[in-house]
């Protein structure tokens, strides 16, 4: 019974969360002359990455490898593949340009990069080190691209929020997440053990999709509320903040092995990633047609994922 009120709980938590982090993210992106899409590949992204980031970091001290990077892979899948795949069916998502020519191509190499270093199941902490210098690379890049590319309105029609204001939306909007999220994946767990499943796929399965429960309340949202640029920015700005930040810290923390990681799982990253490129590529939209063959795809892999 308590498990099934955290989740519940916590679902609701989640959305109200979501929903002031929208908010907050546009108002600060007019406030600070920055493009909603920059703010969504970076501080929305890495925002809602934070249980990502806290469950892989506390796995990785445990040595806990299994859980830690079944976390980041399986989160990505789902982040791809099924947050993308809703937020498209809920309402179609136009696709900016920047993120067809900068954002996606990057996440694919970001993706290959690290497909290569999980290839042998062991991470090292040098690996580490690469992978989290060049998240703060791909950070600062973005930022200042989008600083330079953005030019003020001499004449606004409104006056933009106060920053106080907005950064305090943005961080209520992250503590509510990062408490619906613990909820959540707590009462997950929970009954997950309470069925004999393994760790390997808890963390593909449970924990990756309860982590991703803040990128999927945003995302959702920002659709819903006609913000395309967060909703896909989020999904493409945490996935390589997983790969890059989340594994690089987790990896310098402790060195990961992971033994129980199948081929199947990366491949599947490898497909969902590949997948993404041409799909929004079509005529600069991620329609409700392509959103239904992606959540089709991860129905598919849970299939073969669960025994």
């Amino acid at each position: 019974m308590i498990s099934f009120l955290l989740i519940a709980g916590g679902l609701v938590i989640l959305y109200f969360g979501a929903e002031i982090l929208v908010k907050g993210s546009v108002a600060m992106a007019e406030h600070l002359g920055i493009n909603s899409l920059a703010i969504g590949l970076t501080v929305v992204a890495f925002g809602t990455s934070a249980p990502e980031l806290t469950v892989s970091a506390y796995s990785a001290m445990k040595d806990a490898g299994d859980i830690a990077v079944a976390n980041v892979v399986g989160s990505n899948i789902f982040n791809i593949a099924f947050i993308l795949g809703l937020s498209a069916i809920i309402c179609p998502v136009n696709i900016s340009i920047s993120l067809i020519k900068k954002d996606i191509p990057a996440m694919l190499i970001f993706t290959t990069l690290a497909i290569y270093f999980l290839s042998n199941r062991f991470l090292s902490r040098l690996e580490g080190c690469l992978l989290l210098t060049l998240a703060i690379i791909y950070t600062i890049y973005t930022l200042r691209q989008s600083r330079l590319q953005t030019k003020p309105d001499p004449t606004p029609t409104s006056k933009p929020k106060k920053m106080y204001y907005s950064g305090g939306y943005v961080l209520s909007g992250l503590i509510l997440l990062a408490i619906g999220s613990k909820m959540l994946i707590t009462g997950s767990i929970d009954l997950a053990q309470s069925l004999g499943i393994s760790q390997t796929l808890i963390g593909l399965t449970i924990v990756s999709a309860g982590t991703s429960l803040p990128e999927l309340a945003t995302s959702v949202i920002a659709a819903w509320k006609r913000q395309p640029d967060i909703a896909v920015g989020n999904i493409i700005g945490s996935n390589i903040f997983n790969i890059l930040g989340i594994l690089g810290i987790s990896s310098i923390l402790s060195p990961l092995r992971f033994p129980d990681l199948a081929s199947q799982d990366l491949i599947m990253l490898a497909l969902m990633s590949l997948l993404a490129l041409p799909l929004m590529r079509s005529n600069f939209e991620f329609s409700r047609l392509e959103g239904s063959l992606m959540l089709t795809l991860y129905a598919f892999y849970l299939y073969l994922l669960w025994p």
